[in-house]
């Protein structure tokens, strides 16, 4: 699979609604994994979305979930830049440049899903989320 780049917006407890609306807007494949489904299930966000992804005919991907329990919803302030793959020393690459001079909210590291992933923000306040997949041999 080869990196890609694209929006990654949280929502404020409405991420299913709006994703469904840009599935119907601009068509494809919506999946939807809530926080019940990763380990929450008994959580009051249990139905909300932890990642979702719409992938279009057209190409475009676009990523959401609802703000995690514990970090705040900012308006305006709502999205990342988001670049994911299985090519591990590419994206490990992008991560150490991008990282570098900025802050880093998630150590890029083993998550609960099974991915590598980290989030940081560049020295230019540009939120960056970075998720490598096991390749598939």
């Amino acid at each position: 699979m080869a990196s890609r780049l694209n929006p990654y917006i949280s929502f404020d407890g409405d991420a299913r609604q709006a994703l469904e609306f840009y599935k119907e807007v601009l068509g494809g494949t919506l999946a939807l994994n809530t926080f019940g489904e990763s380990g929450m299930a008994d959580s009051p966000e249990a139905d909300k979305i932890m990642h979702g992804m719409l992938e279009t005919p057209s190409g475009f991907t676009l990523m959401g979930a609802d703000t995690p329990p514990g970090m705040k919803y900012t308006p305006g302030g709502n999205f990342s830049v988001s670049l994911s793959g299985d090519d591990e020393a590419e994206l490990r690459g992008y991560w150490e440049k991008l990282s570098a001079g900025g802050t880093v909210a998630v150590p890029l590291e083993k998550q609960m899903w099974g991915d590598v992933f980290g989030m940081c923000t560049d020295r230019f306040g540009i939120p960056w989320m970075v998720n490598i997949t096991e390749a598939q041999g």
